[in-house]
């Protein structure tokens, strides 16, 4: 049992700790909404790391080579999905810029993938991709809304993103073969998928508070900066994906 638990904690840490766009995702997102609305997108992350860590502790290596013809189906929706929240953060960014030169409506600016926010009581756009949360100049101190509604759709939609890796399950069914920690039996299963859970949420949930306080903390002008940044890293993620599904 306790080394099934250690082998989940190495394997939650090990797939979660590394950056990719999703951490990069997550941090925008608490920066532009506050912590509640990127503790939620973190929850999805690791909800999806415990799906596929389930998976391969069921089914082991045997579904890792099963899912090597889609590799490159799943790879290619995820280039456009990270693309996709790209291209829509650098509108977002340079909506704000103007605004901003505009005088604006004095809220706060606003970058990162997702639908730009509108001052309170006003419609905002509609949008497929997960809201933001409340308008960032109604973000304050023990201020934060974000609905149940808002807080579900950006759970699934970070779950649906983070799915998209058929890398996710190769990792964690090579971890179940090279560990050996793992047991046979289902309840040392269940304590490896449990503990795998536990750490890949604690790491989404530190650097969701991680981008909460930078919410609290930038200025205007830097956080366009940030969103600039920050969506600059995602595209690059998505080339990257994109040279690897042209070798």
């Amino acid at each position: 049992m306790i080394g099934a638990l250690l082998a989940g904690l190495a394997a939650g840490y090990g797939i979660a700790i590394p950056v990719g766009a999703v951490s990069v995702l997550i941090v925008e997102t608490g920066l532009r909404s506050g912590f509640r609305s990127a503790a939620a997108a973190g929850a999805g992350t690791a909800t999806a790391d415990a799906v596929y860590a389930t998976i391969a502790a069921v089914f082991g290596t045997a579904l890792a080579a099963a899912l090597i013809p889609w590799q490159a189906p799943l790879r290619a929706a995820a280039v456009v999905v990270l693309v996709g929240l790209a291209l829509r953060g650098f509108r977002s960014v340079a909506r704000d810029a103007e605004r901003a030169r505009d005088g604006g409506s004095g809220s706060a600016p606003f970058s990162g993938p997702g639908p730009k926010p509108s001052p309170r009581g006003s419609p905002g756009p509609a949008s497929s991709l997960p809201p933001a949360g409340p308008p960032a100049s109604s973000i304050g101190p023990g201020s934060e809304s974000l609905g149940p509604r808002s807080a579900r759709r950006t759970y699934a939609a970070f779950l649906g993103l983070t799915l998209l890796n058929p890398m996710t399950i190769t990792y964690f069914a090579a971890l179940i073969v090279g560990l050996g920690g793992t047991g046979t039996a289902p309840i040392e299963k269940l304590a490896f998928v449990v503990a795998a859970f536990g750490a890949s949420l604690s790491w989404q949930t530190l650097i969701a508070a991680a981008g909460a306080a930078l919410h609290r903390r930038l200025g205007p002008r830097l956080r366009l900066s940030v969103g600039v940044i920050g969506n600059t890293i995602v595209l690059a993620f998505a080339a990257v994906i994109a040279a690897g599904l042209a070798r």
